[in-house]
């Protein structure tokens, strides 16, 4: 055990919060700075809520940018690009197309799939030590809606075996099985239950564990803005306001702000703003609504049971950093509501959410160490944040007291960019 250190977590979302946790239970003195009045309030806010590492995957697969492509010029379509000339994107673009490769979506989706694993079992851990209630759901069904989605599954399907994930390729009638209020009239092909993986409430979870942080010690501080980090001797000083506050280490959880204050540093990481969207509608028909978290493959979007409502998530918009709503994005959310579900709620007084999930190309998250002493990261883990928390906040945790991480952490460190341009 490391003696202990004052630490900062800058970002106090669902990465930030299980970082904090985990640090404190290591011995340290924690404080959490949130620019925002409470914790979960951007990208873990409107989360989808599935923690399925079986299938967590890179957003760079085989076949994607064909898909993407095709995509573009329909108005129900996964993807919205807004026309943009902004240097950065495509530059993101071109880094993205090509971790599409095959030989690279392997070595991303292993990555991914080492994390999340462990995550889930640490999760877990959590829940049954705390007697965690947040909302969770067992089990996940993903659908094909035609031949041509269940061959585009074919590379992912692949390593599910090789992983050895407990999965199994179900007919239309054995999905419906699995969930019987499946809508008979929407054409299904076929679909993947994947029966370990499971969800839940990421925002109520956070909360929850915020409130068992605070009672190990741990000091959140909302309403405060970091504008710069400084390195200052042994210890690192952190901008806010008009006032440096120093620390022995900073952990950086600040989701897409991460990468505005390691500019500066002269630490550049490809993290791209993807805007998701959510739609949350009360359940009416009980006998009608999902059982637990499905995935619609063609549109890439996920539909969850939480409690007494139906979470809709997904979509990828790209060019657009503000919290507008997209019109199109919304009728996309409502209509896969209605294919599926369509007498469990009524999905035209749903609430709906958008927040920006911070994307690296290639996918894995970036931990640990950075070249600055006593700074560390815990970023970029795109729409993976809340099957990946647990886990990451533990790393983390570990190689700041200089305990031996309990995975191997090739892959997951800002080493795999140094030789990227």
């Amino acid at each position: 055990m490391s003696h202990q250190q004052q630490i900062a977590v800058i970002g106090g979302g669902v990465i930030g919060v299980c970082t904090a946790y985990f640090l404190a239970h290591a011995g340290h003195q924690v404080v959490v700075i949130e620019r925002l009045s409470n914790v979960a309030e951007k990208a873990s806010f409107g989360n989808a809520g599935v923690v399925a590492p079986g299938y967590v995957m890179p957003w760079a697969t085989p076949g994607m940018p064909k898909k993407i492509l095709a995509s573009l010029f329909r108005t129900d379509g996964p993807v919205l690009l807004k026309p943009t000339f902004d240097r950065a994107m495509w530059r993101w673009v071109r880094q993205w197309l090509a971790e599409c490769e095959l030989d690279r979506f392997r070595v991303n989706k292993e990555r991914m799939q080492r994390v999340a694993s462990y995550s889930r079992l640490v999760l877990q851990q959590l829940r049954e030590h705390h007697r965690l209630d947040y909302e969770q759901s067992r089990g996940y069904l993903q659908l094909f809606r035609s031949e041509q989605d269940i061959a585009l599954a074919q590379p992912a399907l692949e390593l599910l075996a090789e992983q050895g994930v407990a999965h199994r390729p179900v007919d239309a009638e054995q999905a419906r099985a699995i969930e019987p209020a499946l809508s008979a009239h929407t054409p299904l092909a076929g679909g993947l239950y994947l029966p370990d993986d499971e969800s839940g409430n990421c925002p109520l979870f956070t909360k929850q564990l915020k409130n068992l942080a605070q009672e190990m010690g741990v000091e959140f501080r909302f309403g405060s803005t970091v504008s710069a980090i400084e390195t200052q001797g042994q210890r690192i000083g952190m901008r806010i306001g008009e006032q440096v506050f120093n620390v022995d280490a900073v952990v950086i959880a600040a989701g897409i702000d991460s990468a505005r204050l390691l500019a500066p540093l002269g630490i550049r990481v490809p993290l791209y703003p993807i805007k998701g969207y959510s739609a949350t509608a009360t359940i009416r028909n009980f006998d009608e609504a999902p059982q637990a978290a499905l995935m619609d493959e063609s549109y890439k979007i996920a539909i969850t049971r939480m409690g007494g409502r139906i979470r809709i998530a997904g979509m990828a918009e790209l060019g657009s950093v503000s919290n507008d709503l997209h019109e199109a994005a919304l009728r996309t959310l409502a209509k896969v509501g209605e294919d599926w579900f369509p007498d469990a709620a009524n999905y035209s007084t749903a609430s709906y959410w958008s927040g920006i999930r911070p994307m690296l190309p290639d996918g894995p998250p970036l931990l640990g160490a950075t070249p600055i002493r006593n700074l560390y990261l815990n970023i970029g883990h795109g729409s993976t944040g809340w099957a990946m928390a647990a886990g990451c906040g533990l790393l983390l945790a570990d190689i700041i007291s200089g305990r031996k991480p309990d995975i191997d952490m090739e892959g997951l460190t800002l080493a795999r960019y140094a030789r990227m341009p």
